[in-house]
């Protein structure tokens, strides 16, 4: 199984690098632009407050607290592995911002723009030249891989095992949503955010559970 999931990781970071050559050779350019007014054409405008608190919510402030605070958690157990693991959202997000500064990929223009927020978190004040890949996508979905691999290999019941993978599915569907809504990313820069964080979310959890002899169909998921 381990196997499986480090070649998982590898394919999504592949991937990863060649949807970004694709980028830069602004091959969706108009799929972008036209997505960006489809979602914005059929979403009502009462939705922007909505969203643009949602969006606190994959900002660097709080993914970063949450994977310290799970890493200090692992660290506590005595789990080095599993410490190192959750701040492979470190690199992730380095990877994230060297995108952003070599990558000629302007962000949507100015009149995209919803977010209807006052730009007060230090994050805001930090900025690149270019928008791909989302940052927001790429730790959301770190967080989210990492979560649900724990919650598909854990002991819980059926019901509550896939509710929790469904739940994660919903809410990275809804940040990515909100980006390209937001105007505050297109398209591809969710998809290239995703497959950055799928790829070091794998990897990150075969951190969390080395020491395993093996990945046994169900584990313990505080383990």
């Amino acid at each position: 199984m381990r196997t499986k999931l480090f070649l998982l990781s590898i394919i999504s970071l592949a991937l990863f690098t060649l949807f970004s050559y694709n980028v830069a050779k602004e091959r969706f350019v108009q799929r972008d632009f036209d997505t960006t007014v489809k979602v914005q054409d059929h979403i009502p405008r009462k939705y922007d407050e909505i969203f643009s608190y949602f969006s606190l919510l994959g900002s660097v402030e709080i993914t970063f607290v949450i994977c310290l605070i799970l890493s200090l958690a692992w660290l506590i157990r005595g789990k080095w592995a599993g410490f190192l693991g959750w701040l492979l959202i470190i690199p992730a997000s380095i990877g994230e911002v060297f995108g952003k500064l070599v990558l000629f990929h302007p962000s949507p223009p100015v009149f995209f723009h919803r977010t209807l927020l006052s730009q007060s978190l230090p994050s805001f004040y930090v900025h690149t030249n270019f928008s791909y890949p989302s940052g927001h996508m790429t730790r959301t979905i770190f967080i989210i891989t990492v979560l649900g691999c724990l919650f598909f290999f854990s002991r819980l019941n059926l019901f509550f095992k896939y509710g929790a993978i469904f739940a994660l599915t919903g809410f990275g569907f809804m940040m990515g949503l909100t980006r390209i809504y937001l105007g505050e990313h297109w398209l591809s820069d969710v998809v290239g955010g995703t497959l950055l964080g799928v790829g070091f979310g794998l990897f990150a959890y075969m951190l969390i559970i080395l020491g395993r002899k093996k990945i046994p169909e169900t584990v313990d998921i505080a383990n």
